[in-house]
């Protein structure tokens, strides 16, 4: 009887704390928030969302230096730099005037309406003819001559800037170098912390969800040749338009889908690559020569730009390129000597 009682005693004791464990399993779970689920994007909400990402870049371990795999010359870049004919004064001729002076031969300006002020500048002025309103179809359609315009040079590298971007070539060449341009090379910074989710159509009727991550073309993103030429199918001669309707987002977006997406390669994610969609302020002073892209703009009315003792104030060089500029090439004839930064 003994026997049974203590039997009976430890039977019940391991019930109580069974049913004491399920009760912690069932509260820890109840307390835990679901994981988000993301909405289709549509045009205006991807760019709700791009607002509202992080806009403090963490500070990021320095990346280290690749072995050289090929030599790449100027002859073997191609920059196209999109823009608009309102910013031709205002955001263009200060690239004219800083980076782009250095590097007319590799660099093409893509934009929707004829300059003879700015053709005097460079010969490499391509018309797209397409919108010069910012939406996702303008966008695409400007992405869409730049790849075929690629495509015709026959060069080993394809990189797209903005028109609020400086670009560092020689930093540029030098981080292109350590891929071999006939592989699969995407390379770029993301501007969310997670893959966009989008809607693909299929049919008039049937539509699939898909995720993938892509390159800001505000910070620039560059693709190897051999990775453009797989992209044809999707992206050339009017396909890149019709590829961009499938997801109803943007130009960089398509880009990933056509990579990630439908070609399985993945987004080489690279901190050298800035846009203004982030904090410029924490990209240090010290660590600018070694920066691919740098770019400025406005947020609630407050200047995001490389923060930096330069050449020139703040008033007369508010994007801080001429001063970045003269940081990097002091032999350029403007630039004031004797500056200490």
């Amino acid at each position: 009887m003994a026997s049974c009682g203590r039997g009976l005693l430890l039977a019940l004791l391991g019930s109580m704390l069974l049913g004491a464990l399920v009760v912690l399993v069932v509260e820890h779970r109840r307390r835990s928030p679901s994981p988000p689920q993301a909405a289709p994007q549509t045009f205006s909400a991807y760019i709700s969302t791009l607002r509202r990402v992080r806009r403090d870049v963490e500070p990021a371990a320095p990346e280290s230096p690749r072995p050289v795999l090929e030599e790449i010359g100027p002859q073997d870049v191609f920059i196209a730099v999109k823009t608009t004919s309102k910013f031709h004064r205002s955001r263009l001729d200060l690239l004219m005037e800083t980076w782009v002076s250095r590097s007319n031969e590799q660099t093409f300006i893509f934009t929707d309406g004829d300059d003879e002020e700015l053709k005097k500048q460079t010969a490499n002025v391509i018309n797209t003819n397409c919108s010069s309103a910012h939406s996702r179809q303008a966008l695409s359609c400007k992405m869409a001559v730049e790849y075929d315009k690629f495509i015709e040079s026959g060069r080993k590298w394809f990189c797209h800037v903005d028109d609020d971007n400086y670009v560092n070539v020689k930093t540029l060449t030098k981080l292109l170098s350590a891929y071999p341009h006939t592989q699969d090379v995407y390379i770029g910074k993301p501007s969310l912390d997670r893959p966009i989710q989008a809607t693909e159509r299929i049919s008039e009727s049937k539509t699939r969800p898909v995720n993938f991550w892509f390159a800001t073309g505000g910070a620039g993103f560059c693709i190897s040749r051999g990775l453009a030429l797989k992209m044809s199918p999707w992206a050339s001669g009017g396909h890149f338009m019709s590829t961009a309707e499938k997801i109803r987002l943007p130009d960089d977006c398509t880009i990933g889908y056509i990579i990630e997406s439908v070609l399985g390669v993945k987004l080489i994610r690279s901190n050298l690559f800035h846009s203004h969609l982030e904090n410029l302020h924490q990209v240090p002073q010290s660590e600018i020569h070694k920066q691919v892209t740098l770019s400025y703009g406005m947020f609630e009315n407050k200047r995001n730009a490389i923060n930096m003792k330069g050449a020139f104030s703040i008033e007369d060089d508010p994007s801080r390129f001429r001063s970045i500029h003269c940081l990097l090439h002091p032999d350029t004839p403007w630039c004031p000597t004797n500056i200490v930064y």
